[in-house]
């Protein structure tokens, strides 16, 4: 009786509460999703040896998103056909099998714990398509879904704040440290997961305005890759090379700051994430006010080249000292998460309102975030057998600008094939 008294209140309520509350929800579910994913990338692991070879750390979250990126390959199908009544329930078994597995993370030998890591990141996979699937095809999803990528910025940096704090200043072994951490954010979870399930369907104006989004089948899928393959191709390229950069920036940010003169400081973690978090949910929580399906769309790409000249620009200021190390950090940061949050707030949401396929944004993303992540699993292969400790950051800078370069070139060739594809007359039909 209470869901459905929220949820009517809700269906009742001013855009802006609405927008509110639902950007709180996903906000505190997938925040604290983090916290079984990220913390054990604060430790060091110094002096374990694998015996596999490979550098232990690297290996530890290579295997993490080897199983991450599987996830995602099933989520490709299992996201876009899930029933919306069960989300809820799929998000609570999903981490708490996650959980299980850092458990035993920390009891097995550690020449064996990164098969619990591989078995952590299958679940976790899962948990961002379910959170978006309660945002997306409303007429304020750019603002929604904004908030709720806000979550992966500022959880990332503030999880391994907690888990570095954990083992400094409390003591506790950083093989004990990730599910520690993960044991603090059970109830905000709970929460959060209820929070999202008292959230209405889209109402007629949202499936007027940005097409119907339903479960879809194989022959939906098909059909959509069959008409959009090569801009797709692109966009996913892109969208993959900012992954790795985020990636290696996220994942290896205690080299990175270590090597910047922040070793012993566990909040800049935190702090620099926070800075990057309010720009981009700025920038990219923006789009909602763009009526204009075709416009936003276009405006989403150029957003994208925008991140690559900003991370240009970092990379320049640093080299010549006109920043300072944690500048450069920051600025990259911003660069990196405006285009990648722009993929998941407006590339894709826009895309559907304008072809209106059968389709939904779950698909797309998980199309988008399989591929990613399997070339972050390459790139986690190269970093550990082929990059020192210590020229981390000097790769780190390359790979920016390699990255920033290739995402330029990629993005004008995809616009002009869907500039040559949308219909002129694509506007404000759908919201006149």
């Amino acid at each position: 009786m209470l869901l459905t008294n929220v949820t009517r209140k809700l269906e009742r309520a001013h855009p802006a509460i609405f927008s509110a509350y639902c950007i709180t929800a996903a906000f505190m579910t997938y925040f604290c999703m983090y916290a079984f994913r990220k913390p054990f990338t604060a430790a060091e692991f110094a002096d374990i040896h694998s015996g596999w070879g490979l550098a232990y750390k690297p290996m530890l979250i290579a295997s993490q998103t080897v199983g991450y990126t599987l996830s995602k390959f099933w989520g490709i199908k299992f996201i876009s056909e899930l029933p919306p009544r069960r989300r809820s329930q799929m998000l609570i078994t999903l981490i708490a099998v996650a959980h299980a597995a850092l458990a035993l993370f920390a009891i097995v030998p550690s020449q064996w714990a990164w098969l619990l890591l591989f078995v952590n990141g299958l679940p976790l996979g899962m948990v961002f398509g379910l959170v978006l699937g309660y945002l997306e095809g409303r007429q304020v999803t750019e603002a929604l879904s904004a908030g709720l990528c806000a979550s992966f910025i500022a959880s990332s940096g503030f999880v391994r704040s907690v888990g570095k704090s954990l083992v400094v200043t409390w003591g506790v072994d950083e093989f004990w440290m990730p599910f520690c951490t993960g044991a603090l954010f059970w109830l905000p979870f709970l929460l959060g997961v209820w929070l999202l399930r008292q959230i209405p369907g889209p109402n007629r104006q949202d499936v007027a305005a940005r097409a119907p989004r339903e479960p879809i089948d194989a022959r939906d899928r098909m059909n959509v890759l069959r008409r959009h393959w090569a801009g797709l191709l692109s966009l996913i390229l892109v969208y993959m090379l900012l992954t790795i950069l985020r990636g290696v920036r996220d994942d290896f940010g205690a080299e990175l700051w270590g090597a910047l003169g922040f070793a012993e400081k566990p909040a800049v973690f935190a702090q620099s994430e926070m800075l990057v978090m309010l720009v981009v949910l700025l920038l990219n929580g923006a789009a909602f006010v763009i009526r204009d399906n075709r416009f936003a769309f276009f405006t989403s790409l150029l957003t994208v080249a925008a991140g690559a000249l900003i991370i240009v620009a970092g990379v320049v200021a640093f080299l010549t000292n006109a920043i300072s190390g944690f500048g450069f950090m920051v600025v990259v940061g911003v660069g990196t998460y405006v285009p990648y949050v722009a993929f998941h707030t407006t590339v894709f949401e826009r895309m559907i309102s304008i072809f209106r396929d059968r389709s939904n944004l779950g698909y797309f993303m998980y199309l988008a975030d399989a591929f990613g992540y399997l070339g972050y699993v390459g790139s986690l292969v190269v970093v550990g057998t082929a990059v020192p400790d210590d020229s981390l950051l000097t790769a780190f800078v390359w790979l920016a600008i390699g990255v920033a370069s290739a995402t330029l070139v990629l993005i004008g060739y995809s616009s002009s094939l869907f500039l040559k594809r949308v219909p002129d007359h694509v506007a404000m039909e759908a919201t006149s």
